[in-house]
């Protein structure tokens, strides 16, 4: 870890109760900063309340005084609080600079840090990218750090030089960084998202951008150039800029051309032979292929791991074989060009199940996906009757309302044959009914669990 002396006696406010806000905590404290967490909510398990105030960090739950402000030096918010909430907006108005944990593991990480931002595909890539570097590595290690579920600030404390951090890195987290400088950023995508959130889609974009704010001549940006507006956003770098495409719209970096996979006129592999299915995992692979070459690897290492990595857990990842029916989860579609492009990865007739959060818009823009890919619908949450719609207008005949993602899975099983993909892959955000996509995933997969086992014992 470097030797950090900025934080040294600087009276620092750190929000959310999150497990990168723990560490954050834990981090500055160890930097010699006197430190205040501070959460709206107060946990159930006070456990790591009590750790922390054990190590001298005052913890303040159950609402946002203003007060915490008095004194602060600094503020490192939780990437999910937006700018609009109480304190950070009074820390903005006061001059108060707010930063996030991402910022922190770049400062006292010795290894090199490269950034993953886009739309969808963020932490397919990311992995691709960690473990294409890792094949074949006689010396150091590459992590897989940042919105991949790993916090930044912990392993940066623990690699070394030859180590290389690979972090996935969101719009909200980019939006709190100062000096955060990736040798290697990768753009994945565009789409319309988190409106919510940036209130509009130029301000989405002006954060994603973000990422190779502070790159010079001597770094990269990878980029997809399938992607009108990522082209866009590329003539806005001072890194040199790699594209990938899988329309083969270059041939300047990583392309798909007659069902191979190039970089610079090198033929890598076929594209059917990737063991991940989708059209957005021939993409994600792309990009990581430009990012494994700028390293130096060599294509054997590269086809080892496309041929061999099966996906990540919520993204189109397989799940079991019920009765000849394949099922698939894909909880981490929580937009409209997630579930689109996981349509597109299948040639068997589609069971899909889908709906969440309302986000106020309709689900027109997947009529043709639908079309194409789908058999049957099960929907449920806030936008079942939006997503039921849709289905309709595709011209689906079996339309099934159900609760949420687990009691539509008999369901979804009654609808199909053997033969069909049976799919979780919602299109919408997970919070009207579970805290994260991930825990609807879960819950999805264990009951798939369950009905396999009553189908076994009934045959």
């Amino acid at each position: 870890m470097k030797n950090v002396t900025k934080y040294q006696n600087k009276h620092v406010l750190v929000l959310g109760l999150g497990t990168s806000g723990v560490n954050a905590a834990n981090l500055l404290l160890k930097l010699g900063a006197k430190v205040t967490v501070n959460d709206k909510q107060t946990p159930a398990d006070l456990t790591v309340v009590t750790k922390l105030q054990a190590a001298g960090i005052t913890v303040v739950t159950g609402s946002h005084p203003l007060e915490l402000l008095d004194g602060v030096d600094l503020m490192v918010k939780n990437p999910g609080i937006p700018y609009t909430n109480v304190l950070v907006a009074a820390a903005v108005t006061q001059g108060i600079p707010v930063i996030t944990e991402p910022e922190l593991a770049y400062e006292v990480s010795e290894a090199p840090m490269y950034c993953v931002t886009g739309s969808n595909g963020k932490t397919t890539t990311t992995t691709m990218i960690t473990l294409m570097l890792n094949q074949g590595r006689k010396n150091g290690r590459a992590v897989a750090v940042g919105n991949i579920g790993v916090p930044a600030s912990k392993v940066a404390q623990e690699v070394t030089p030859a180590d290389t951090l690979v972090t996935e890195i969101s719009s909200f987290q980019l939006m709190g960084i100062t000096d955060l400088h990736p040798h290697i950023a990768v753009l994945t995508n565009i789409y319309q998202a988190h409106t919510d959130w940036h209130q509009t889609h130029a301000n989405y974009i002006k954060a994603k951008m973000r990422v190779t704010m502070n790159q010079t001549a001597d770094d990269y940006f990878v980029v997809n150039w399938d992607v009108p507006e990522a082209r866009e956003v590329a003539n806005h770098t001072q890194a040199q800029v790699i594209p990938f495409s899988r329309q083969a719209l270059t041939t300047n970096g990583a392309y798909e051309k007659d069902g191979v996979l190039y970089y610079q006129d090198e033929a890598i592999m076929p594209a059917a032979e990737i063991k991940v299915p989708g059209t957005h995992n021939v993409e994600n692979a792309l990009a990581a292929i430009a990012v494994a070459k700028l390293c130096g690897k060599s294509n054997h290492d590269i086809i080892e791991v496309l041929k061999t990595f099966s996906g990540v857990r919520h993204r189109t990842q397989f799940v079991t074989t019920v009765n000849e029916r394949k099922v698939y989860n894909d909880s981490k579609a929580t937009d409209i060009e997630a579930t689109q492009k996981a349509l597109d990865g299948f040639t068997a007739p589609v069971v899909l199940l889908a709906g969440g959060l309302d986000r106020g818009f309709t689900f027109d823009r997947l009529v043709p996906d639908l079309q194409k890919h789908v058999r049957a619908m099960v929907v449920f949450g806030e936008t079942a009757d939006l997503m039921a719609d849709a289905g309709q207008k595709a011209g689906i005949k079996e339309i099934i309302h159900s609760q949420n993602a687990v009691t539509a899975v008999p369901e979804a099983y009654r609808l199909s044959q053997p033969g069909d993909i049976i799919l979780l892959s919602p299109a919408c955000a997970s919070w009207d009914q579970w805290p994260t996509f991930e825990v609807r995933g879960d819950r999805f997969i264990e009951a798939v669990e369950q009905l396999k086992a009553q189908v076994e014992v009934a045959k």
